[in-house]
């Protein structure tokens, strides 16, 4: 689909605010989340030695600095037990980023901490830590089953942290702090944006989101349920189009799915997901989004652009088609003429050899 820039201009009290970026258009950045392989990757790059039993190679650089002792950090991980390549956690496939405050994390994580403090935000690394740094000698028989004496390979994602001095925890902050620091989040989110850094920014989104978590939302109700979906929701549009821009068009249909839950008539979801989708060629769904979204607002240009562009698509695709058929089968031919019945081509012969017969007889007569 072309260029497009978007303005939308939905009811105010469903949108989450005018910081909310609404900017979007289809210009392409690469970047892909990891693939889910059946054993950890394969990483060429130099093995960094960050203490005996724990070593380091950079699969993705990160930005800025390293988080410091009783820093809150947000990452993805995935861990495998090194002898037998078996996967036993993955926070990826969990939707769920874990919350490691560095220097008060559990002790078979202190491999994974000191990893974690030796990377920048948004650096995706491949760690090697030994068994001692990790499930020790006896191993862990529960959730997750590592078995004893079991080196670990973790792929992570370090999405990004916060610096406190007392090392404060989610689950240790009240209400309005947290949904203070998501917004704050959500602010830094936008600014990045605007400036085109958009893997930066997503991070920044997903910070926010990992402050309003799901088990937190579920113990909100009334003004304070309202406040922080003020922020989450528009974090999960704003990572939407940041998906489009990177082409990755299933993610940011699940990130607008997450806001049509809570809100089944967001105008700016329906539109953002619209988009995806026609970007992969789910026209008939695309176009149930855009009408739906265009019944929210009605004069919306944006809207009714996208689904005049539908329409010529449809068009061309239609005159293709004909085009192709028409190629394909050409002309009709003529009807052959129909054979007659052999009984009566026999019959017709046999009277035309009784006939010479009879001619010839008459002349012998003569």
């Amino acid at each position: 689909m072309t260029e497009v820039e978007v303005q939308l201009s939905p009811p105010a009290a469903d949108q989450g605010g005018n910081d909310e970026i609404i900017t979007e258009s289809a210009s392409v950045v690469h970047g892909e989340p990891p693939q889910d392989e059946s054993g950890p990757p394969e990483v060429n790059s130099e093995m960094e030695v960050l203490q005996e039993k724990v070593r380091k190679q950079i699969i993705k650089e990160g930005h800025g600095n390293k988080p410091s002792k009783y820093a809150t950090c947000f990452l993805h991980y995935r861990a495998w037990i090194e002898s037998s390549q078996q996967k036993f956690e993955d926070t990826w496939h969990e939707q769920q980023p874990l919350e490691l405050v560095i220097g008060k994390e559990k002790k078979e994580m202190t491999g994974l901490a000191i990893g974690v403090s030796n990377m920048k935000s948004g650096e995706r690394a491949l760690l090697h830590v030994g068994w001692e740094l990790g499930y020790g000698k006896e191993g862990n028989f529960s959730f997750p089953n590592v078995p004893p004496m079991a080196d670990i390979i973790y792929e992570v994602e370090l999405i990004g942290f916060d610096e406190t001095k007392e090392g404060k925890a989610r689950g240790d902050m009240t209400v309005e702090e947290r949904i203070g620091v998501a917004d704050r989040r959500k602010m830094d989110g936008n600014s990045l944006f605007k400036e085109e850094k958009l893997e930066e920014a997503m991070q920044q989104y997903e910070m926010a989101i990992a402050y309003l978590g799901d088990d937190f939302m579920f113990q909100l109700f009334g003004k304070y349920r309202d406040m922080a979906l003020a922020v989450k929701n528009p974090c999960h549009l704003n990572m939407a189009a940041c998906l489009i821009k990177l082409e990755r068009y299933d993610d940011a249909i699940a990130q607008c799915g997450i806001v049509l839950v809570e809100e089944e008539n967001n105008v700016k979801a329906l539109f953002r997901r619209g988009k995806a989708r026609a970007e992969l060629g789910q026209t008939d769904a695309a176009r149930d989004d855009f009408l739906k979204a265009r019944k929210y607002a009605p004069g919306d240009k944006a809207i009714s652009r996208e689904l005049n562009l539908l329409a010529e698509h449809d068009k061309a695709v239609y005159q293709k088609q004909k085009e192709l058929y028409k190629g394909l089968f050409g002309p009709r031919p003529d009807p052959k003429p129909k054979s007659k019945n052999w009984l009566i081509l026999a019959w017709q012969w046999l009277l035309s050899l009784f006939y010479r017969l009879f001619k010839r007889e008459r002349q012998k007569a003569d």
